[in-house]
């Protein structure tokens, strides 16, 4: 599980989970979100959102991943400043993985 800051004071946090950042991962969800600038806006956000509401309509296999996904994006305290940090923590969380997977190849 991890926390992601939600307001530039800190009071305000949301709890994210590895399947969370599994489903970013497996639709491709992160990939092109920022502008040309790399800001992340209140457009930004809702266009995230509603992507992921296009791939539970079109969804043929369980949209169960998804719609937990959704308890995030649509969480009261989530922002454009909690989504780049949602970005921050999966680009994190994909370096981890890079680096477990290294380390059980030579493992091997």
């Amino acid at each position: 599980m991890y926390t992601i800051q939600a307001n530039a004071s800190g009071t305000r946090t949301i709890e994210v989970t590895e399947s969370n950042l599994q489903t970013i991962k497996k639709y491709s969800l992160f990939m092109q979100i920022a502008d040309s600038t790399g800001n992340i806006s209140v457009e930004t956000l809702d266009k995230l959102r509603f992507t992921v509401r296009s791939l539970i309509a079109s969804c043929e296999e369980d949209s169960k991943a998804l719609l937990e996904l959704c308890l995030v994006l649509y969480d009261d305290n989530m922002k454009p400043l909690g989504l780049g940090n949602l970005i921050e923590c999966y680009n994190k969380w994909e370096e981890e993985q890079a680096a477990l997977a290294t380390e059980n190849t030579e493992n091997e």
